[in-house]
């Protein structure tokens, strides 16, 4: 059943929160995340081929843990959208954003009317019917949350437009796609692109939008603390479970 979404709470607090992406699809490992202590996790569509159903139950298994799980879908698919919040999601990252435009019909997915379209439905996420409608709409309209991702010249260039618009919750950054289509190559660390996600942390700023950082050296890190960020992105699962692999293996071989 929707509640108060801790993480928006937290972002309007100014309080720090860490995140992380799940690239493994499944109840099991989602759960695990939130079970860790993370204040929030972003399951994965654009990239992976997970059924809604095996997307369901991971919702599910999140919201379990007093977690925060986000969406990251393909595009802006209303109807897309609608569903996944009927399922149990709080929010949706919208990967690839180069116009306020698309931030724009993304939010109106998640918004009832007067302030959105979204279609209304029952289940689950009413309580079967213990949450009253009119409690339920305002609740969905103050907590869900959207979340565009800059991972091009364009999408920073557009990003002052897409700051301005009411419902932009937190706005994460896409070095490595932000780095190939500067034409670097696969260098998301290259001081150029550093440059330029310094910029878009900036607007963020200037805004009063948090920005999520996702540091990919301890440098990085300390040069965002210092910038005085509290919202974090801890990178994937799926890296660190092939080392964590690894490093066992290599652990086991060197006691041999």
């Amino acid at each position: 059943m929707l509640t108060i979404n801790p993480l928006k709470t937290s972002l309007r607090q100014g309080s720090p929160v860490y995140g992380l992406l799940n690239s493994v699809p499944g109840p099991w490992l989602a759960e695990m995340i939130g079970r860790a202590g993370y204040d929030f996790v972003i399951l994965d569509m654009e990239h992976l081929l997970v059924s809604e159903e095996t997307l369901r139950h991971s919702l599910q298994a999140v919201l379990g843990t007093g977690c925060t799980p986000l969406v990251r879908v393909p595009a802006a698919d209303a109807k897309l959208i609608g569903r996944l919040l009927d399922a149990g999601a709080r929010g949706i990252v919208l990967p690839q954003v180069e116009s306020a435009a698309t931030v724009a019909r993304a939010i109106a997915a998640c918004r009832f009317p007067p302030q959105g379209l979204r279609g209304i439905t029952g289940g689950p996420i009413t309580g079967f019917g213990t949450l009253k409608l009119d409690d339920y709409i305002r609740l969905a309209n103050d907590n869900i949350m959207v979340v565009p991702m800059i991972e091009s010249r364009a999408g920073i260039d557009a990003l002052p437009e897409i700051l301005a618009l009411d419902g932009v919750d937190m706005v994460l950054e896409g070095a490595l796609d932000l780095a190939l289509d500067m034409g670097i190559g696969p260098l998301p660390q290259d001081p150029r692109v550093e440059a330029a996600i310094g910029r878009l942390a900036a607007l963020c700023h200037d805004a009063g939008v948090p920005f999520c950082a996702n540091p990919r050296s301890p440098e990085q890190a300390g040069r965002w603390r210092q910038a005085g960020i509290t919202a974090w992105l801890a990178g994937e699962d799926r890296g660190y479970l092939c080392r964590a692999l690894r490093n066992r293996l290599t652990e086991l071989r060197q006691d041999n």
